[in-house]
């Protein structure tokens, strides 16, 4: 099958041999494994992240929080530039179209994800941090978008994301000098959330998904849904939005949970339910 026939970004078959899930409790990591490649995506990795993303969500309120990172010394180093080069525009299109539709999976999950970058977060990597909920970062990672060093420009939606996290005037910067930043520049224009060792890294995000998979799910959820869909609303129109999710989750037995054990001065143990 040739670069311009593939279908790429649908879920693959059988066992995951780019990509690994491990579960702990709540608490999901799934790590990009192509190291040799710098975790460059292609086709064949869309479609595994794809569907490790999809067994994810399949798992209900048993996946509260997830990590993800790459394998090695980058999270995704870009695309696959020798198999895009031979890509036709349909073949492109096509291939675009799957990296948007793992990030509309990974953005509208109903839990958090943390974005590992351990490394280099280049094109579509760093699309892909920027799909997450927010974003660590190793001392020494390099982010950026260097697309229109190649005569593109990003695919995968870091046209928008990038401009709705970091603002217009810096977004347009980086986009159109194609250049890269350090973890500590990208920490000062608020594109990462924090910065750690590189040996305290995945540390450091999985401590930050077992606090979040240990508050309430349903909660969790409806602020992320909330956050994400009220942003593209007038203020008025998403604090109704926001006072409608509010009152959803009264009468249920997570907000009864909550408010019991914070009266009794005690941890509450969520069911998501």
């Amino acid at each position: 099958m040739t670069a311009q026939e593939q279908q790429p970004g649908s879920p693959a078959r059988g066992a995951l041999q780019l990509v690994a899930v491990e579960r702990t409790g709540h608490v999901a990591t799934v790590t990009i494994q192509r190291p040799d490649k710098l975790n460059a995506l292609n086709p064949a990795v869309l479609g595994e992240l794809t569907a490790a993303f999809h067994d994810l969500l399949a798992q209900g309120s048993e996946v509260r929080a997830a990590v993800l990172t790459g394998a090695g010394k980058a999270f995704v180093a870009g695309a696959d530039i020798a198999e895009m080069a031979a890509m036709n525009s349909i073949a492109a299109k096509r291939f675009a179209e799957a990296g948007h539709r793992l990030a509309d999976l990974i953005e509208t999950a109903p839990f958090p994800v943390i974005a590992a970058v351990n490394g280099f977060a280049l094109g579509g990597g760093c699309e892909l941090a920027l799909a997450c909920d927010f974003i660590y970062a190793a001392e020494g990672a390099k982010l950026g978008q260097p697309e229109v060093n190649l005569g593109v420009i990003p695919g995968f939606g870091g046209t928008q994301r990038l401009l709705r996290r970091v603002g217009p005037g810096r977004a347009r910067e980086l986009i159109y000098s194609g250049d890269m930043i350090t973890a500590e520049q990208a920490l000062a224009i608020g594109l990462v959330n924090a910065v750690f060792p590189a040996a305290e890294l995945l540390a450091r995000a999985r401590e930050a998904a077992l606090k979040i998979a240990s508050r309430g799910p349903l909660a969790v959820a409806a602020a992320k849904r909330v956050l994400l869909r009220g942003e593209s609303l007038d203020l008025t129109a998403a604090n109704e939005l926001e006072a409608q999710a509010f009152a959803a989750l009264f009468g249920s037995e997570d907000q009864q949970l909550g408010m019991k054990a914070f009266l009794a001065k005690s941890q509450a143990t969520f069911t998501g339910k």
